[in-house]
């Protein structure tokens, strides 16, 4: 009996471990399906090898490409015959970079339920830029910066038609521009700008889908990276000063072939809240003022996907456009007698399109299939002027006066040829990017915004390589 209360014990004891074992390899398990459930890790490997031949107007290392910019002559003809030097255009300067600053991380959270409601979330950053003063800005060290930080809520619970579910998601946090999110099908960084609007911004948005065909989109938006120009420059005081969330309305039709948006921004800002007055002794006093700048931009999308065929255009008429990356700005009006300055904004009509084809090719295996797309993008842009005239300072100057964004502008187009051959998950696409802008001389007219003397046009011809990795 003194031999078997031991030998009962230890089956006990081994009993209890092997189930503690297997309660911690369940525990495991369940842990590992839950993270594959609802975590999902994606990104990608992305290098870059471009050609420029001028010097351009660009950000994050030139890779984020606008547009040439103008000449600028080293001396005038007429000096040039009496130096005995050449004329130069000291602009016409080729470059060559070769990064991956532009790698990319994310996470999506889904499918996580109280009730009837969905939860869901995402966070994405990637790298940007590099840290130094050199002329290209450039040095070597790359920033990871933030892209996309919300979090979203759905719900599934409205019937049209006791067929129909309406669909409502509330998103908060940052993300696309709603004028932004439909991207022209190029590998290049800037995605089409500045023919398009490029933004990501904080805000709230609400996606109502009306039916099986239509959808309601609404959002109030901040400014963070993308950011209005002004007294200041680029910053995010000018809406802080306003306290008005930057406003969008828009209604899509969709069928699954086709979709058609249209919608509208309105932007409120302050460019000032302090200005000056003169008092009887003629001294400057600093006084708070009320300015405000309020502007409204309307866009138009449309998208046909058919097999291996997609169609993209959008086109969009800008008020002060530059907070989404497109040719413009305002400058002042009027200078009134209590300090306060009357705004008016620069108008742009930016379109583009972009025409893809594409199928299968070579041997296709399950885990390495290849397919070549051929892409082509068209952009044209073209300068309205300013909404009003523009007020003068007493020589005559607009110094102090004007913000904008390629401000002796006249038209630009851009037309870009792309191959891309996938092969799983690994992509090379190489891409010609010709940009050509119509620049004209000397000061604007105050009367429309307009340069219209020795009006020219400049070219830049930019060729760049891509390779990437998706996981």
């Amino acid at each position: 009996m003194k031999k078997t209360i031991p030998a009962l014990a230890i089956l006990l004891l081994s009993l209890s471990l092997s189930a503690q074992q297997t309660t911690k390899t369940e525990r495991k398990e369940a842990f590992v399906s839950h993270l594959k459930q609802h975590y999902r890790p994606y990104g990608f490997v992305r290098n870059y090898f471009a050609y420029d031949s001028r010097e351009s107007y660009s950000g994050t290392g030139d890779l984020f490409n606008y547009q040439p910019k103008d000449v600028l002559w080293n001396q005038t003809e007429a000096e040039a015959a009496v130096s005995g030097i050449l004329r130069q255009d000291l602009n016409a300067v080729a470059t060559f970079r070769i990064l991956s600053i532009t790698t990319r991380g994310g996470l999506d959270i889904v499918d996580y339920k109280w009730g009837k409601t969905e939860f869901g979330a995402k966070i994405e950053a990637d790298f940007y830029a590099g840290l130094g003063g050199t002329a290209h800005k450039l040095s070597g060290v790359a920033q990871f910066r933030l892209r996309h930080a919300y979090i979203t809520l759905a719900w599934d619970s409205l019937y049209l038609n006791n067929r129909d579910c309406a669909r409502v998601q509330l998103l908060f946090g940052q993300y696309w521009h709603p004028m932004a999110a439909d991207l022209a099908d190029v590998i290049a960084l800037n995605t089409g700008a500045p023919f398009g609007p490029f933004n990501r911004s904080p805000q709230v948005k609400l996606d109502a889908r009306l039916g099986r065909y239509f959808t309601l989109t609404a959002a109030g938006l901040w400014q963070m990276q993308y950011m209005s120009n002004g007294p200041e420059g680029l910053s995010a005081d000018y809406i802080a000063y306003s306290k008005t969330p930057e406003a969008y309305l828009g209604l899509s039709f969709h069928t699954p072939d086709f979709l058609l948006r249209a919608g509208a921004d309105v932007l409120s800002i302050a460019p000032r809240h302090i200005g000056s007055q003169t008092n009887a002794s003629g001294t400057s006093v600093q006084v708070l003022v009320s300015d405000r700048l309020t502007t409204v931009s309307p866009f138009l999308y449309l998208q046909y996907k058919k097999g291996d065929f997609s169609l993209k255009a959008k086109s969009i008429f800008a008020e002060a456009g530059e907070h989404m990356q497109m040719n413009g700005g305002y400058g002042v009006s009027r200078v009134n007698a209590d300090g306060s300055y009357d705004y008016t904004p620069t108008r742009t009509s930016s379109s583009w399109l972009s025409l893809v084809y594409g199928g299968k090719v070579g041997k296709q295996e399950d885990k390495h299939p290849q397919r070549l797309e051929g892409i082509l993008f068209a952009g044209y842009v073209y300068n309205l002027g300013t909404k009003a005239p523009l007020a003068q300072k007493a020589d005559g100057s607009l110094v102090g006066y004007y913000y904008t964004r390629g401000e002796n502008m006249n038209q630009m187009w851009r037309l870009t040829p792309t191959l891309v051959w996938t092969i799983g998950h690994f992509q090379l696409g190489c891409e010609y990017e010709i940009t050509s802008v119509q620049y004209g001389e000397g000061q604007i007219s105050p009367a429309n915004g307009l340069s219209e003397s020795g009006r020219h046009w400049v070219t830049n011809h930019r060729i760049q390589l891509m390779t990437k990795y998706n996981f």
